[in-house]
């Protein structure tokens, strides 16, 4: 393929609105190089904004010179560009690919723009489905990345259906410069591996296996999206709200999953822990997972940490929530008349709302210092002049307020 037929590929597939503004993930290797002069060439013809964005993860000792290279070259070609660190410290024990690409989609997702456009091609979606499949994946993890992502980052692929060899060209033609990441080059790594020692192989007795197994992937994306499917109907029969809102906690009924069979029980437990964008436990993990919420005595509290979430199961519900952090018992904040309060060690906020005839007097409390203070047992509270004293716990457990 020469350069001008993957200018025209890309121009064809990438129907955005004009005006959009387009930020491109720029890592200075050549995929993205290369997508950053496709899209400087497309913008004016289309009136989009481009910028750029390069992730410096502080991995390589040339982290560095990457930056200063990405930015000498958005500089030549007017693209404001934007260079954000990110410590990869605290992620290590997902290990290092899986670490680095969390903290890039975290970084996209802060940006303000209308599409994140990324270098993905085909040869990457070929490695990451076989890296999928000898992982174990089910279906949602051999599925195709979409040219167009529909999560709340809108992630555009215009490269998705040329390969690796489509890009060196047109970085060849148009004398391209970029940085080569030594680490692409260590086969420890199992994309490496796969890469140098088994895709040329491969190429050798199948030619055209990249066009194959991206249909598989094509396959795969489908197979997903008919268990959704099955999942969403699942969620709603023949219970009305199986999958409930309570004050912003979604939950799923236990009942309703112990009448499903075990293969649409698992399917609908999957769903619901992946719509709120928790990682997907093993096939055996899941699976015990399932067990515990569902044998359980009726009366019993479950809970199950996994990949830093935590399930639970809590009066006949099943709720799903990042892992609660350590934090100190005996720390005290004051309340001095704010709308809002905010509580570093629980990641949360405490809103302060009023409400004529309900609550607490607003001048009583105007007239005391206000201390909040977490729950340490054997609080009472005599919710009105007219009721007896209650134990704390029991009028919390009595209005469904979650113990956690």
């Amino acid at each position: 393929m020469n350069s001008d037929n993957l200018f025209a590929k890309v121009a064809a597939q990438l129907a955005l609105p004009a005006g959009s503004h387009l930020l491109i993930g720029l890592s200075g290797g050549v995929d993205s190089v290369v997508l950053l002069h496709l899209l400087h060439r497309l913008a004016p013809q289309r009136g989009w904004q481009l910028s750029a964005l390069h992730v410096h993860h502080g991995i390589s000792p040339n982290a560095d010179a990457w930056a200063v290279f990405c930015v000498r070259l958005c500089a030549a070609l007017a693209i404001p560009l934007q260079v954000e660190r990110v410590n990869i410290a605290p992620l290590r024990a997902h290990g290092l690919e899986a670490a680095a690409r969390k903290l890039r989609h975290a970084a996209f997702a802060d940006q303000h723009c209308d599409f994140v456009v990324l270098a993905h091609h085909l040869d990457d979606q070929v490695e990451t489905l076989l890296l999928q499949l000898l992982r174990g994946a089910g279906v949602r993890g051999a599925a195709a990345m979409p040219v167009l992502g529909t999560g709340a980052t809108k992630i555009v692929r215009p490269l998705l259906h040329s390969s690796r060899q489509d890009i060196l060209e047109y970085a060849a033609f148009h004398q391209l410069e970029w940085i080569e990441d030594e680490s692409n080059l260590d086969d420890d790594y199992p994309r490496n591996f796969l890469r140098h020692q088994l895709l040329p192989l491969l190429g050798e007795k199948f030619p055209a296996y990249r066009a194959t197994l991206a249909r598989s992937t094509q396959n795969f994306a489908e197979a997903s999206a008919l268990l959704d499917d099955l999942a969403r109907i699942d969620a709603t029969e023949p219970l009305p709200h199986p999958v409930a809102k309570r004050e912003d906690i979604h939950t799923l009924g236990v009942s309703h999953l112990q009448a499903l069979s075990l293969p649409r029980a698992k399917n609908l437990l999957r769903y619901f822990l992946y719509q709120l964008g928790a990682p997907m436990p093993q096939a055996v993990r899941l699976d015990d997972m399932l067990h515990q919420l569902c044998a359980a005595r009726p009366d019993a509290s479950v809970c199950i940490t996994f990949g830093g979430w935590q399930v639970r199961r809590y009066q006949g519900r099943v709720y799903a929530a990042p892992e609660l952090c350590e934090f100190d018992s005996q720390q005290r904040l004051t309340w001095q008349g704010e709308a809002e309060l905010a509580w570093p060690a629980l990641h949360t906020r405490i809103l302060f709302n009023t409400f004529k005839g309900q609550g607490i007097s607003l001048a009583k409390l105007q007239g005391e210092p206000v201390t909040l203070r977490l729950r340490s047992g054997g609080e009472t509270l005599r919710p009105s002049v007219h009721s007896a004293t209650r134990t704390l716990k029991n009028l919390l457990q009595e209005h469904h307020i979650l113990p956690w």
